[in-house]
């Protein structure tokens, strides 16, 4: 049997805020409103909904984004140009830095909810030097 992740449903207290703000960060489209959802589709065919409900519910998740080499210094270039504050560490210890993790690059930031976002460039499974870190963002 062949499984696969379709979409999810991302809390936001304001979801074309949030959808428009990870679309920016990471290159992508927002696509057209459903409903209560404004989607946001990855390459790999997975819709984030982002679902706008009382800010006092949100509960804080924490999203990875695999992204190429190519792909890590644009993004990384749209969070400073927008003022993000970035981490090489999911505990925001390390302001400003990227870490080297996995043979790879990565750092961590908060989306317009307090969602956890996270970029890298290498799943944690490759080439894997040090643990990976526990994840509190």
């Amino acid at each position: 049997m062949s499984v696969e992740l379709n979409h999810t449903i991302i809390h936001a207290r304001n979801n074309r805020e949030s959808a428009q703000f990870l679309a920016n960060i990471l290159g992508l489209e927002v696509g057209t409103e459903w409903g209560p959802f404004i989607p946001v589709a990855t390459s790999n065919g997975v819709t984030l909904d982002f679902a706008a409900i009382p800010a006092e519910s949100i509960v804080m998740q924490h999203y990875a984004f695999l992204i190429s080499d190519e792909e890590f210094d644009p993004t990384h270039e749209r969070l400073r140009q927008a003022g993000i504050t970035y981490y090489a560490d999911p505990y925001g210890k390390q302001p400003g830095e990227i870490s080297r993790h996995h043979g790879g690059r990565g750092l961590y930031f908060l989306g317009p909810a307090g969602h956890g976002m996270e970029i890298i460039t290498r799943p944690y499974d490759s080439h894997e030097t040090t643990p990976p870190p526990t994840r509190g963002m």
